[in-house]
């Protein structure tokens, strides 16, 4: 009979317990649907529910020029993932240093990474380094503040993956001769990247969300040209919530390939 791990560290929940769980679960999905049913009733009261409003999402110059802030998104936060997770490993190598002079600095540039606002950053690129004469496009502009600040986070979310792995592991590792960039590259690496999957793309969903930031250094992500859309057929509610839904596809789509890349191998 097989058992989830759920199950072994804390025992089944009695048939109690089960009830209880369906109770409460059937609550929360009725709270919901009113909240939605609400929601919708506030937006037909105003009017933005009408026919008028939704017209032009039929022509398909409009779904273009969607699909191009959508690909600006994309085009953004993927760069700015590679930037996060190549770097997040850099600061977290420095991080588990022996050696102080390259801990101590990383620790630094982690703290400094972490406490400061993505938006700051951006405000960095977008004024003060021009003023030093270093000019970057408005892609980089947004991608670079945004890989830096989530490289900070990333790193320690390696670290306590990395912490995780049993050191009985390593011991191992090392009994058999490796070096400690064998041991840490072929056996705890590996082993961490597994326990740390769901933190990563919770990382991976913010940095689609801080895309919107583009607005700071006018960039053509999906957000600022919903604002232009808006600007031009004054039609807030509808645009937001299309927006909104392709978001939420994006994000869905992160979280099911992240799915499909930590299942099991047979």
């Amino acid at each position: 009979m097989n058992r989830s791990l759920e199950d072994i560290l804390f025992g089944a929940p009695s048939p109690q317990a089960k009830m209880a769980q369906r109770v409460l679960s059937v609550i929360a999905a009725a709270m919901l649907l009113l909240l939605v049913a609400g929601i919708v009733y506030q937006f037909h009261s105003a009017g933005q529910l009408e026919a008028p409003f939704w017209e032009f999402f039929a022509w398909p110059t409009t779904w273009a020029f969607l699909a191009t802030g959508l690909l600006g998104t994309l085009a953004s936060s993927a760069m700015a993932a590679v930037i996060a997770l190549a770097l997040g490993l850099v600061l977290l190598a420095g991080r588990l240093s022996r050696l102080r002079l390259v801990r101590w600095p990383s620790i630094a540039v982690i703290e400094f990474l972490r406490g400061t606002p993505t938006l700051l950053l951006i405000y960095v690129c977008f004024l003060v380094l021009p003023a030093a004469g270093i000019k970057l496009s408005t892609y980089w502009m947004l991608t670079l503040p945004i890989g830096l600040s989530t490289a900070a986070v990333v790193a320690e979310v390696y670290r306590a993956g990395v912490l995780a792995v049993p050191r009985g592991q390593t011991e191992a590792a090392r009994s058999l001769g490796m070096s400690e960039v064998q041991v840490f590259l072929l056996i705890v690496f590996p082993q961490a990247v597994r326990y740390i999957v769901p933190a990563l793309v919770a990382q991976l969903v913010i940095v689609v969300k801080d895309t919107t930031f583009g607005y700071v250094v006018t960039y053509g992500e999906l957000m600022q040209n919903a604002k232009v859309l808006i600007a031009n057929y004054h039609t807030l509610v509808p645009v937001y919530l299309v927006v909104a839904a392709l978001y939420c596809l994006v994000n869905y789509a992160i979280s099911r390939a992240s799915q499909w890349l930590g299942r099991p191998m047979h």
